[in-house]
């Protein structure tokens, strides 16, 4: 894979063994000798340690309040509210209603730290660089971004960096350590309670090893990390959201805050706003579901979705499925017509030229473990 772009981890990941795939223009570490399966069920049991060097870090500076209100003119989410030291799951949306990428925002004071999707780096930056005039953005390229994630995470992490035994959920502090100054948020991407770590690249193996060599601590893949995501319940870029699915079709209405909603003090200013602040308050003709397979066969992305075994249209799509090792059953998320989303609703897949039968489910599917 010569033309791929490599994370400072490559070396180390070949050292442990892992098998290489590419994934949104970089090499990447799939599985470790240890296989999906276990690397899945010690993350949930211990602590898992991920390479996600690949995302984008930006930060943003504004002539006023950091940039934040001006930020509002890109999102449906509130950022002048967020409070110094607290970040926020956004979107950028589009004309149209839809999701462009899916964000992590920080107040870190005197400015904002983005965290965007590898996939989308190029055009997020783009976006902002043309829709935040009067702002400086800046692309972060000499900074890794690890992952250290499960119920073991805080305790492997406070031997090192003892002030995260404070942090809560979506918490975010820059604190000193023996790998140079580490820009540290309490979140993920597993359903589990856990950190981003951004270090300094020449400093990101060293801080790597020394999490590995907590017995606690085992290098995880891509392979445990879309299982992780989805019994979690939690969208993938371009697979479960993209640029024509609005927030409200996804069930991500929760992230818009109130101030930005119809009646709200800053209320739309957003693109798209007029779709979806209509949807906020009628109703998506569509909606995003979890989708429990009877038996044991996974259902995948792709997958056409029927309201009868037998004749008929096709009324939705599996977008994101796997086996879920926690609950030792096949999971699937996707899009469903707003009145066949009632949990509980049969409905079928269709694999192989066969329908077979699935429920609509709750989402999500294993309970989160966040630290409140």
């Amino acid at each position: 894979m010569p033309d791929l772009k490599r994370t400072p981890l490559n070396d180390l990941h070949r050292e442990l063994g892992a098998r290489m795939v590419e994934f949104a223009g970089y090499e990447m570490p799939v599985q470790f000798p240890m296989g999906v399966m276990k690397e899945h069920l010690h993350c949930r049991a211990a602590a898992g340690l991920f390479d996600v060097s690949h995302m984008g870090q930006v930060i943003l500076r504004g002539p006023s309040d950091n940039g934040a209100t001006a930020f509002e003119a890109l999102v449906p989410q509130s950022i002048a509210g967020l409070a110094q030291g607290r970040q926020r799951y956004a979107f950028f949306t589009n004309e149209a209603g839809g999701i462009e990428d899916d964000l992590m925002v920080a107040n870190r004071g005197d400015h904002l730290f983005v965290v965007v999707n590898a996939a989308c780096k190029a055009g997020d930056l783009a976006l902002m660089q043309a829709g935040l005039p009067g702002c400086e953005v800046e692309e972060i390229t000499d900074r890794a971004l690890l992952a250290l994630q499960g119920p073991g995470a805080e305790a492997v992490l406070a031997g090192h960096v003892p002030g995260v035994r404070e942090m809560r959920f979506m918490d975010v502090i820059v604190a000193g350590s023996g790998f140079g100054e580490l820009w540290i948020s309490r979140s993920g991407y597993t359903g589990e309670d856990g950190f981003e770590i951004s270090v300094a690249e020449g400093q990101a193996e060293a801080l790597a090893r020394v999490l590995l060599a907590d017995d606690a601590v085992r290098p995880i893949g891509l392979g445990a990390r879309d299982s992780l995501r989805l019994e979690a319940g939690l969208c993938l870029y371009g697979n479960d959201i993209d640029a024509a699915t609005s927030p409200v079709e996804a069930g991500l209405d929760w992230a818009i805050q109130k101030i930005r909603r119809k009646g709200g003090a800053r209320a739309g200013g957003f693109p798209g706003a007029a779709r979806i602040l209509d949807e906020l308050e009628n109703g998506a003709a569509r909606r995003r579901v979890g989708l429990a397979p009877e038996g044991r066969a996974p259902m995948r992305a792709g997958v056409a979705l029927y309201e009868a075994e037998a004749g008929g249209a096709p009324v939705g799509a599996v977008t994101s499925g796997a086996f879920g090792p926690t609950l030792g059953a096949p999971m699937a998320m996707g899009y469903v017509p707003a009145g066949l989303s009632v949990p509980g609703t049969r409905l079928y897949g269709e694999v192989r030229g066969k329908r077979l039968p699935v429920l609509v489910a709750d989402l999500p599917f294993v309970p989160a473990n966040f630290k409140r």
